[in-house]
Protein backbone atom coordinates (compact mmCIF):
# COMPACT_ATOMS: atom_id res chain seq x y z
CA UNK A 1 0.00 0.00 0.00
CA UNK A 2 2.52 2.21 1.02
CA UNK A 3 4.03 1.67 -2.38
CA UNK A 4 1.27 2.37 -4.31
CA UNK A 5 0.37 5.87 -2.55
CA UNK A 6 4.18 6.80 -3.11
CA UNK A 7 4.23 5.90 -6.84
CA UNK A 8 0.58 7.76 -7.02
CA UNK A 9 2.64 10.55 -5.66
CA UNK A 10 5.28 10.88 -7.61
CA UNK A 11 2.93 10.10 -10.66
CA UNK A 12 1.19 13.48 -9.71
CA UNK A 13 4.67 15.46 -9.27
CA UNK A 14 5.77 14.07 -12.60
CA UNK A 15 2.56 15.08 -14.26
CA UNK A 16 3.10 18.87 -12.67
CA UNK A 17 6.57 19.22 -13.60
CA UNK A 18 6.23 17.67 -17.26
CA UNK A 19 3.40 20.46 -18.21
CA UNK A 20 5.16 23.11 -16.30
CA UNK A 21 8.21 22.71 -18.33
CA UNK A 22 5.76 22.29 -21.67
CA UNK A 23 4.23 25.83 -20.48
CA UNK A 24 8.07 27.56 -20.08
CA UNK A 25 9.04 26.34 -23.09
CA UNK A 26 6.30 27.71 -24.89
CA UNK A 27 6.38 31.08 -23.08
CA UNK A 28 9.77 31.16 -24.67
CA UNK A 29 8.95 29.87 -27.82
CA UNK A 30 11.68 27.71 -27.80
CA UNK A 31 11.61 23.53 -27.59
CA UNK A 32 11.82 22.01 -24.30
CA UNK A 33 15.27 20.48 -25.01
CA UNK A 34 16.67 23.72 -25.91
CA UNK A 35 15.49 25.62 -23.06
CA UNK A 36 16.80 22.59 -20.36
CA UNK A 37 20.30 22.00 -23.06
CA UNK A 38 18.93 18.24 -22.48
CA UNK A 39 20.56 15.48 -24.68
CA UNK A 40 17.95 13.48 -26.34
CA UNK A 41 19.68 10.28 -25.91
CA UNK A 42 17.32 8.47 -22.96
CA UNK A 43 17.22 5.00 -22.23
CA UNK A 44 18.36 4.13 -26.01
CA UNK A 45 14.48 3.94 -26.89
CA UNK A 46 13.41 5.98 -29.42
CA UNK A 47 9.23 6.75 -29.11
CA UNK A 48 7.54 6.93 -32.16
CA UNK A 49 4.60 9.41 -31.76
CA UNK A 50 1.55 8.58 -34.02
CA UNK A 51 -1.20 11.35 -34.69
CA UNK A 52 -4.03 9.41 -35.80
CA UNK A 53 -5.58 10.01 -39.17
CA UNK A 54 -5.31 13.54 -40.92
CA UNK A 55 -5.36 14.72 -44.53
CA UNK A 56 -9.04 14.50 -45.60
CA UNK A 57 -9.59 11.36 -43.25
CA UNK A 58 -10.47 13.74 -40.40
CA UNK A 59 -11.74 10.73 -38.12
CA UNK A 60 -14.14 10.80 -36.03
CA UNK A 61 -16.16 14.31 -35.85
CA UNK A 62 -18.04 15.65 -33.30
CA UNK A 63 -21.71 17.38 -33.16
CA UNK A 64 -20.02 20.82 -33.70
CA UNK A 65 -18.10 19.79 -36.08
CA UNK A 66 -14.47 19.32 -34.52
CA UNK A 67 -12.51 16.58 -36.07
CA UNK A 68 -10.52 14.19 -34.06
CA UNK A 69 -7.28 14.90 -36.21
CA UNK A 70 -6.49 17.83 -35.33
CA UNK A 71 -6.60 17.18 -31.48
CA UNK A 72 -4.14 13.71 -31.89
CA UNK A 73 -1.76 16.33 -33.90
CA UNK A 74 -2.06 18.98 -30.80
CA UNK A 75 -1.43 16.27 -28.54
CA UNK A 76 1.28 14.78 -30.33
CA UNK A 77 3.38 17.77 -30.51
CA UNK A 78 2.77 18.94 -26.65
CA UNK A 79 4.50 14.66 -26.15
CA UNK A 80 7.39 15.39 -28.40
CA UNK A 81 8.10 18.13 -26.30
CA UNK A 82 8.07 16.27 -22.91
CA UNK A 83 9.84 13.55 -24.49
CA UNK A 84 12.74 15.62 -25.68
CA UNK A 85 13.27 17.27 -22.27
CA UNK A 86 13.12 13.53 -20.68
CA UNK A 87 16.07 12.44 -22.85
CA UNK A 88 14.07 10.39 -25.95
CA UNK A 89 14.32 10.54 -28.75
CA UNK A 90 10.77 10.44 -31.01
CA UNK A 91 9.74 10.20 -34.45
CA UNK A 92 6.23 11.35 -35.64
CA UNK A 93 4.15 9.46 -38.52
CA UNK A 94 3.24 13.23 -39.15
CA UNK A 95 4.00 16.93 -37.93
CA UNK A 96 1.26 18.14 -40.02
CA UNK A 97 -2.03 18.06 -41.29
CA UNK A 98 -1.05 15.79 -44.63
CA UNK A 99 -1.77 12.32 -44.47
CA UNK A 100 0.72 9.62 -45.59
CA UNK A 101 -0.82 8.42 -48.56
CA UNK A 102 0.69 7.83 -52.15
CA UNK A 103 -0.66 10.69 -54.49
CA UNK A 104 -2.04 8.19 -57.02
CA UNK A 105 -4.12 6.76 -54.36
CA UNK A 106 -7.54 7.70 -55.88
CA UNK A 107 -10.68 7.15 -53.70
CA UNK A 108 -11.18 8.51 -50.04
CA UNK A 109 -10.77 4.70 -48.93
CA UNK A 110 -7.59 3.99 -51.16
CA UNK A 111 -6.19 6.85 -48.89
CA UNK A 112 -6.81 5.65 -45.91
CA UNK A 113 -5.14 2.28 -46.76
CA UNK A 114 -2.27 3.56 -48.26
CA UNK A 115 -1.53 5.85 -45.13
CA UNK A 116 -2.13 3.21 -42.75
CA UNK A 117 0.28 0.96 -44.62
CA UNK A 118 2.68 3.94 -45.06
CA UNK A 119 2.38 4.50 -41.17
CA UNK A 120 3.30 0.90 -40.81
CA UNK A 121 5.93 1.00 -43.01
CA UNK A 122 7.63 3.96 -41.60
CA UNK A 123 6.67 2.87 -37.63
CA UNK A 124 8.63 -0.44 -38.43
CA UNK A 125 11.69 0.93 -39.89
CA UNK A 126 12.65 2.68 -36.39
CA UNK A 127 15.12 0.54 -34.56
CA UNK A 128 14.45 -0.22 -30.89
CA UNK A 129 11.15 1.80 -30.76
CA UNK A 130 7.92 1.91 -29.05
CA UNK A 131 4.81 3.04 -30.82
CA UNK A 132 2.55 5.30 -29.18
CA UNK A 133 -0.89 6.21 -31.13
CA UNK A 134 -3.25 8.91 -30.29
CA UNK A 135 -6.84 9.06 -31.19
CA UNK A 136 -10.14 10.00 -29.50
CA UNK A 137 -12.90 8.18 -29.17
CA UNK A 138 -16.86 8.45 -29.69
CA UNK A 139 -19.87 6.42 -28.99
CA UNK A 140 -22.87 8.03 -30.57
CA UNK A 141 -26.25 7.76 -28.53
CA UNK A 142 -24.25 7.75 -24.74
CA UNK A 143 -22.72 11.22 -24.26
CA UNK A 144 -22.03 10.96 -20.69
CA UNK A 145 -19.40 8.77 -21.49
CA UNK A 146 -15.70 10.13 -21.04
CA UNK A 147 -12.17 9.42 -20.01
CA UNK A 148 -8.97 8.30 -21.25
CA UNK A 149 -8.20 4.70 -22.05
CA UNK A 150 -5.27 2.63 -23.02
CA UNK A 151 -5.09 -0.30 -25.53
CA UNK A 152 -2.22 -2.35 -26.36
CA UNK A 153 -0.85 -4.54 -28.87
CA UNK A 154 0.36 -8.04 -28.62
CA UNK A 155 3.94 -7.28 -28.93
CA UNK A 156 5.85 -8.57 -25.57
CA UNK A 157 5.85 -5.36 -23.39
CA UNK A 158 2.44 -3.60 -24.46
CA UNK A 159 0.26 -4.74 -21.99
CA UNK A 160 2.63 -4.12 -18.75
CA UNK A 161 3.28 -0.46 -20.40
CA UNK A 162 -0.10 -0.06 -20.81
CA UNK A 163 -1.42 -0.79 -17.21
CA UNK A 164 1.20 1.82 -16.09
CA UNK A 165 0.12 4.62 -18.30
CA UNK A 166 -4.04 4.00 -17.64
CA UNK A 167 -3.01 3.96 -13.86
CA UNK A 168 -1.18 7.93 -14.53
CA UNK A 169 -4.57 8.77 -17.08
CA UNK A 170 -6.93 7.85 -14.12
CA UNK A 171 -4.74 10.05 -11.32
CA UNK A 172 -4.59 12.85 -13.74
CA UNK A 173 -7.90 13.13 -15.57
CA UNK A 174 -10.14 9.95 -15.01
CA UNK A 175 -11.36 11.47 -11.22
CA UNK A 176 -14.01 9.02 -9.95
CA UNK A 177 -14.16 7.61 -13.52
CA UNK A 178 -10.97 4.62 -13.56
CA UNK A 179 -10.73 3.01 -16.59
CA UNK A 180 -8.40 -0.53 -17.68
CA UNK A 181 -6.32 -1.19 -19.72
CA UNK A 182 -7.17 -3.70 -22.91
CA UNK A 183 -6.13 -5.43 -25.52
CA UNK A 184 -6.88 -4.29 -29.13
CA UNK A 185 -8.29 -5.99 -31.49
CA UNK A 186 -6.59 -7.40 -34.99
CA UNK A 187 -8.61 -5.09 -37.26
CA UNK A 188 -6.77 -1.78 -35.81
CA UNK A 189 -4.21 -2.29 -39.08
CA UNK A 190 -1.46 -0.19 -37.46
CA UNK A 191 -1.82 -1.77 -34.22
CA UNK A 192 -1.94 -5.78 -35.90
CA UNK A 193 1.40 -5.03 -37.48
CA UNK A 194 3.42 -3.18 -35.95
CA UNK A 195 6.90 -4.82 -34.67
CA UNK A 196 7.03 -2.98 -31.74
CA UNK A 197 5.43 -2.56 -28.21
CA UNK A 198 2.26 -0.43 -29.21
CA UNK A 199 0.11 1.52 -27.45
CA UNK A 200 -3.34 2.90 -28.37
CA UNK A 201 -4.35 6.04 -26.14
CA UNK A 202 -8.21 7.41 -26.58
CA UNK A 203 -7.62 10.63 -24.72
CA UNK A 204 -11.38 10.95 -24.86
CA UNK A 205 -15.05 10.93 -26.28
CA UNK A 206 -16.10 13.55 -29.01
CA UNK A 207 -19.78 12.32 -28.31
CA UNK A 208 -19.09 14.08 -24.78
CA UNK A 209 -19.67 17.90 -25.37
CA UNK A 210 -18.14 18.51 -22.33
CA UNK A 211 -14.97 16.55 -22.84
CA UNK A 212 -15.02 17.62 -26.83
CA UNK A 213 -14.60 21.05 -25.48
CA UNK A 214 -12.23 20.34 -22.70
CA UNK A 215 -9.55 18.34 -25.31
CA UNK A 216 -9.54 21.67 -27.44
CA UNK A 217 -8.10 23.69 -24.72
CA UNK A 218 -4.02 23.99 -24.38
CA UNK A 219 -4.03 23.45 -20.23
CA UNK A 220 -5.85 19.71 -20.81
CA UNK A 221 -4.12 18.81 -23.96
CA UNK A 222 -0.92 19.19 -21.84
CA UNK A 223 -2.66 17.71 -18.82
CA UNK A 224 -3.09 14.67 -21.17
CA UNK A 225 0.49 14.69 -22.17
CA UNK A 226 2.08 14.90 -19.27
CA UNK A 227 0.20 11.96 -17.90
CA UNK A 228 0.94 9.64 -21.21
CA UNK A 229 4.15 10.63 -20.77
CA UNK A 230 4.67 10.16 -17.21
CA UNK A 231 3.15 6.69 -17.41
CA UNK A 232 5.32 5.54 -20.23
CA UNK A 233 8.47 6.61 -18.03
CA UNK A 234 6.98 4.49 -15.29
CA UNK A 235 7.81 1.64 -16.93
CA UNK A 236 11.24 2.46 -17.64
Amino acid sequence: MILLIRRKHISVLMILLLATVTVLSVAAEKPAAAVFAHDAAGSGETVILDAGHGGSDGGAVAADGTAESGINLAIVLRLREMFHFMGYRTVLTRSGNASLADPDSGTLRGEKVSDTKNRVELINCVQNGVLLSIHQNMLPGYPSVHGAQVFYGKIAGSAERAQMMQQTLNTAVNPNNEKVAKPIGGDIYIMAHSEHPALLVECGFLSNPEETRQLQTNDYQMKLAAAICCGYLQYQ
